[in-house]
């Protein structure tokens, strides 16, 4: 399949092929297949972080002990090691510089 330019933006995750206003955090070029396997582990993070929401309004279950802030983390590892392993070097210099991802991309 044919790789094709996509921008990011992970606070509104958003994947898109025009550039727009702050959509360009992240250029990759993937697959389409790529792409739906980012877009899945996206929305996998959006359903985490809604249960965590819910579940912050419950005091008696600790932050700690709760699932769905793992599920959350999990996906957005995963997330960040594809944008490294799809990203320009731009994308690549500053997920490093985060140190999101320590030696893991490798």
């Amino acid at each position: 399949m044919e790789k094709k330019k996509f921008f990011i933006n992970l606070g509104s995750q958003e994947i898109s092929q025009i550039h727009y206003d702050n959509n360009d955090d992240f250029i990759i070029h993937a697959t389409e297949d790529e792409v739906r396997i980012l877009r899945d582990k996206l929305d996998h993070m959006y359903t985490s972080d809604t249960r965590a929401f819910f579940r912050a309004h419950v005091p008696i279950k600790p932050y700690h002990d709760d699932r769905s802030n793992d599920d959350y983390d999990i996906n957005m590892t995963e997330a960040f090691k594809m944008l490294y392993n799809l990203g320009d070097e731009q994308t690549k210099s500053h997920i490093e510089s985060m140190g999101i991802l320590g030696d893991r991309h490798l």
